[in-house]
This record gives structure tokens, C-alpha cells and sequence, in this order.
């Protein structure tokens, strides 16, 4: 039988099935079910900084004390925050798969705290959930990686627990940012994360929004930068995501260098079984092809493995379009 199991930032898991931070991993009976359908490692629901704000301004809202602004602000975040404390330290008692806590940043200063907090409630690592969207035309993008950098860098200099960082892919040069994380002390970084996006109605002219769920083809936004960026010297891990929902894409994701994968829209679609599918056809595929273990394969097919390289950098289509009219 094929031996699944990897290291993933330091962590033994018995294979690199990762559930990603949703609502799937927002209680214990679930994260329970998840450990039962074969999962290695569970990412917590994220707690946002942004939410706790909104609910802070949603309550001044209807208090005509503004002195009491403080107050409120300190009432939702103690608040927020011991619910998941209680959250990771009942996770860690009712299943015995790695618990990932996530964080979705803004601030570069206060979540050290939470940081902390996290790592003394039994989290085996932490998952920085960081998006910075500038409007601003004078800030330039040496300022905004910067902002993320400060943000990991205050993290980890206060906790021990490994820290992985899940990113978007619109950075002007992803391969020296990647470069700064690990510098940053970042163990792992997530390709990518599935932001919020704007859509509007044109019946109502109300924002909406848009397609929350990935698909196969999103595997493409990730398996390209997996390719490349799995291929450098980095001692940084890789955790592809996005588009995973079989294991057809766990295993490009493997083959192009990933050191785990992380799986959501495809146990909203099919339910928690999904985890046990995937992980027995990897290991079908595996025996098939006469592999022991995920380590005779993993990378084979990136930048660095591959006889023309130049495929992951290729950008055009004309190969293909050029005879069409």
C-alpha cells in the first residue's frame, strides 16, 4: 500500500489532504467528521479582524453613547477571541489531526496578541490570511509587500508555533515576495487564497456577491507559480490551493512540486466523503505508477524537473490560436 504521509511545516501528517479555512472547519463536530474521512490537518475558520470592526461599528449604530466606543470594541473582541480559544483547545481535545488556527490580518500590530493566545490554546501552527488592497496611487508595491512583511515579522518573532502565509497572486514579481516571506521567518506559503469579489446587479444596481466556490479550471491560477516557485532553492513550503477537487488536481499539484493540498468547494459540492475519494484514488494512482511514497514524485514535474521549462513561463496562446479565424 502507498505510504501518503509527508512533513508539512515540521507537522507529521499521514498525507497532505489539507481542509482549508471555511465554515466546514468553523466547529468541533465537523473537524471531527473531517479527521474521520481520512483528513490530515484542519485550517480553522479565520478569525477577521475586519468582522470584528464591522460588528464594533454595527453597535455604535444604535448607541447614543459614543464615549461607549472603547468598551464595545474591547466587549466583541474578547469576545471573538475566546470563542476561538475554545474553539482550538476543544479541537484539540476531540481529534488528534493537527489544528491549523487562521488569522486574516490587517493590522501589522495586534494580532501578535492573538498570535499568542492561539499558540497557548494548543494550535500546532498559524495561518496568516493576509490581503492588502491599496487605492491609494502613491503607494507603490515595494510599500504594500512591506505591509505584509511587517505583519509576519512582529508574528513570529512572538510565537514558536510555525507560521504559514496565504496569499493572492497579484504581486508584480511573486517569486522574490516569496523570497522576502521566508526571510520574514514564514515556513509555508498557501497558493492562493479565494478573496471576496464584487458583482453587481443590474436589475436592482445593488453589489453583490460573486461566485464564492472554485472550480477545476482555477486550478491554473496556482498550478503555474506551484511549478515555478517549487523549482527555487527556498527552503519554504509549498500548500497548493484553489481548484482542487479531485485528486486528478491533487496529484498535478504534486507533480508540479506542492507539499500539501488544501481541498473546500469540492466537500461543499460532495460532502466529506469527497476526503476519503481523493486520498484512495491518490493511492491507486500511486501503486499504479510505482510509487512508494509521495516523496518519489512530488516536484517531478516542476520548473527545474521538466525537459522544456519554458512551459510554465509560456503566455500566449498562438501555438494553439494561430491557425483559427
Amino acid at each position: 500500500m502507498a505510504d501518503l504521509s509527508i512533513n508539512y511545516m515540521g507537522l507529521k501528517l499521514r498525507n497532505p489532504l489539507i481542509v482549508s479555512s471555511s465554515g466546514l472547519t468553523s466547529n468541533v463536530e465537523k473537524i471531527k467528521k473531517i479527521e474521520e474521512n481520512g483528513a490530515a490537518a484542519v485550517v480553522l475558520k479565520s478569525l477577521f479582524e475586519e468582522q470584528i470592526n464591522y460588528e464594533t461599528s454595527d453597535l455604535l449604530k444604535h448607541n447614543e453613547y459614543p464615549e461607549a466606543a472603547d468598551y464595545l470594541l474591547t466587549y466583541v473582541k474578547d469576545n471573538s477571541i475566546s470563542e476561538y480559544l475554545s474553539l482550538i483547545e476543544q479541537s484539540k481535545k476531540a481529534v488528534s489531526i493537527p489544528i491549523i488556527a487562521s488569522v486574516n490580518c490587517v493590522s501589522d500590530i495586534e494580532w501578535t496578541d492573538f498570535a499568542m493566545q492561539m499558540e497557548e490554546a494548543g494550535a500546532d501552527a498559524l495561518e496568516l490570511n493576509i490581503h492588502i488592497i491599496s487605492s491609494d496611487k502613491n503607494m507603490n508595491s515595494e510599500k504594500i509587500e512591506q505591509k505584509y512583511i511587517n505583519i509576519i515579522q512582529t508574528v513570529v518573532q512572538k510565537i514558536k508555533i510555525p507560521v504559514a502565509v496565504k496569499i493572492g497572486r497579484n504581486f508584480s514579481n511573486l517569486a522574490n515576495f516569496v523570497s522576502k516571506l521566508e526571510a520574514a521567518g514564514t515556513k509555508a506559503v498557501v497558493f492562493f487564497n479565494r478573496f471576496y469579489e464584487t458583482d453587481i446587479d443590474i436589475n436592482t444596481m445593488n453589489f453583490t456577491a460573486a461566485n464564492i466556490f472554485s472550480t477545476p479550471e482555477d486550478l491554473r491560477q496556482s498550478l503555474r507559480w506551484v511549478g515555478l516557485l517549487a523549482a527555487n532553492e527556498n527552503q519554504i513550503e509549498i500548500s497548493a490551493s484553489t481548484g482542487i477537487h479531485t485528486s486528478e488536481e491533487a496529484i498535478k499539484m504534486l507533480l508540479a512540486g506542492a507539499t500539501s493540498f488544501q481541498v473546500c468547494s469540492t466537500l461543499y459540492k460532495y460532502g466529506f466523503k469527497q476526503i476519503e475519494e481523493i486520498l484512495t484514488d491518490l493511492s491507486e494512482w500511486m501503486q499504479n505508477k510505482g510509487f512508494r511514497n509521495i516523496a518519489e514524485f512530488r516536484g517531478k514535474m516542476s520548473y527545474a524537473k521538466v525537459e522544456n521549462p519554458s512551459i510554465y513561463e509560456r503566455s500566449q496562446f498562438m501555438k494553439y490560436f494561430s491557425s483559427v479565424e
